[in-house]
């Protein structure tokens, strides 16, 4: 029988390279169904992606009514006072949202001193040892007078962070705009109509209009809120430990939900007979 032989160097370089395998159709599609990346807004801002009505299976029957078309704003829940239970429905109503992580926490440094950060880091003391968690606070608005802020703590950072977006979608305001300052009365919605004032903790906001060009005078992180809610222009004060930022941030979201409640103030029934003196 015939020895096998086996190519010297000098052949295998001789030889022709092997010709590229063409794509099939099979890979072709698979590159074709990969999401894309999340787009980022100029400023960081996360742009939340757009919402897939059609796979969405309401669980609530504020839910079904959103799907079925009978309720095509979100106004209609707003004014109402309906409680939000799905965070699905903000998705359908309000696309196009974008969503910010404020700096309520702190990270460790020498000295007890340390960079802002926006996880706040605890422990719990056990007799297994110490179990760190993670919280984040997320705003979410449209930049068009909606807004929300939610909370949300987990053992892994990113179930924190997808928790607080969820509850900022349950807590959505509409917010009242207006120009309210006497230096500018040019009527529209870049400031608010008139000074409010809101408490959480021992911290106190208070917010009053401002004329165009001011800009948003008040801390950053609260001004985040204020800058995805569509506001532009506001003077602030504060009161108390104003350090604690979470208090802070809440007493800033408290201030913009004040703004849209409207006392309703019951006419008193004078008996006949009996006239009215003011």
């Amino acid at each position: 029988m015939p020895r096998k032989t086996t190519p010297s160097k000098e052949e295998k370089k001789a030889a022709p390279a092997e010709v590229a395998k063409a794509p099939s159709s099979e890979d072709v599609v698979k590159e074709e169904i990969i999401p894309a990346a999340p787009v980022e807004a100029p400023s960081g801002v996360k742009i939340e992606k757009v919402f897939d009505k059609e796979a969405w299976q309401p669980k609530t029957a504020l839910g079904h009514k959103v799907k079925a078309g009978e309720i095509t704003h979100i106004d209609q829940i707003l004014d109402a006072g309906y409680p939000i239970l799905e965070a699905t429905i903000v998705d359908v109503l309000l696309p196009n949202m974008e969503s910010d992580l404020l700096g309520v926490g702190q990270s460790k440094g020498k000295f007890g001193g340390g960079k802002r950060s926006i996880w706040r880091q605890v422990q719990k003391k056990t007799a297994e040892g110490n179990k760190p968690s993670f919280a984040a606070v997320v705003v979410i608005g449209n930049r068009d007078g909606y807004v929300g802020l939610g909370y949300g703590k987990a053992r892994e950072t990113l179930p924190g962070r997808e928790k607080a977006v969820r509850k900022a979608k349950l807590s959505m305001i509409k917010v009242q705009r207006g120009c309210g300052s006497w230096e500018c009365g040019c009527g529209g919605n870049h400031s608010i109509p008139s000074k409010v004032v809101a408490k959480c903790g021992s911290v106190v906001v208070e917010l009053l209009p401002a004329p165009k060009g001011t800009g948003l005078a008040m801390e950053k992180e609260a001004a985040k809120i204020l800058a995805l809610a569509g506001i532009k222009d506001v003077y602030s004060r504060t009161y108390g430990q104003t350090r604690t930022k979470l208090n802070h941030v809440k007493a800033a979201f408290e201030a913009l939900r004040l703004l849209s409640q409207v006392k309703r103030i019951q006419q008193k029934k004078i008996p006949a007979g009996v006239t009215n003196h003011g």
